[in-house]
């Protein structure tokens, strides 16, 4: 599959929160973006994982090729990364099923995806209702918005203790303050937009307590989600 990136394409260069970790907006990024939805529309999405509320297939290795020919050189210069190529441990579509009265404790708070830092994310919205975009997060106790290597074991410990009181937790996805979290940032949901963050930022997707399942992709809430790594 051939993509190329829309001629009207935006990037806004934004950073999250006190601690100023970076992030990149990316408005009209894919020209023709109902290519990616019908594809997705004819693919057999299935559970990938636990943590992920939902289900996924595979995206197009065109969508990487694309990101590696015309993305790389101003990503890297962005987050400030070094190497001679990328690499994709995940590329998936990403189908949101799972309804709030059924998810995981894990999946009620904020998450980070890795704790090195040269590690990013992506997501790239591909519905066009009004069914929330991404937020981004600082843990109150700690006053941490990013868990690298050296706060890993001071944050997990905290998680642990969530864990054994499942209860303590709101109910529901995550969106918005909480007593335990304070949200300092969130993105819209818009078709066509990406969002490149770090992975150790700790963020979840912003989505409301009415939230109803769709399976669909053609009407549900679709998005492209990748983890993108430096190769020297």
């Amino acid at each position: 599959m051939i993509l190329d990136l829309h001629p009207d394409i935006r990037i806004e260069k934004l950073t999250i929160g006190a601690e100023k970790a970076p992030l990149m907006v990316i408005d009209n990024f894919i020209a023709d973006p109902q290519r990616l939805v019908r594809r997705a529309a004819a693919r057999q999405f299935r559970l990938v994982g636990a943590n992920y509320p939902g289900i996924r297939i595979e995206a197009p290795l065109g969508y990487q090729q694309l990101f590696r020919d015309r993305l790389q050189k101003i990503v890297f210069d962005f987050f400030g990364l070094t190497g001679g190529s990328i690499a994709f441990p995940m590329c998936h579509y990403s189908l949101v099923t799972t309804p709030a009265s059924q998810l995981k404790p894990l999946q009620r708070i904020p998450h980070v995806d890795s704790t090195d830092g040269r590690g990013l994310a992506t997501v790239h919205y591909l519905f066009t209702a009004d069914l929330g975009g991404t937020a981004f997060y600082r843990h109150r106790a700690t006053g941490f918005e990013v868990i690298d290597a050296f706060r890993q074991e001071a944050y997990y410990r905290h998680v642990e203790q969530l864990l054994r009181d499942p209860q303590s937790l709101q109910a529901g996805y995550i969106n918005g303050d909480t007593e335990l979290f304070e949200q300092v940032a969130n993105v819209s949901g818009v078709f066509n937009r990406m969002l490149i963050y770090r992975r150790n930022s700790l963020h979840s997707g912003s989505i409301d307590k009415d939230f109803v399942p769709d399976t669909d992709p053609m009407t549900g809430r679709l998005s492209i989600n990748c983890f993108i790594d430096p190769v020297p």
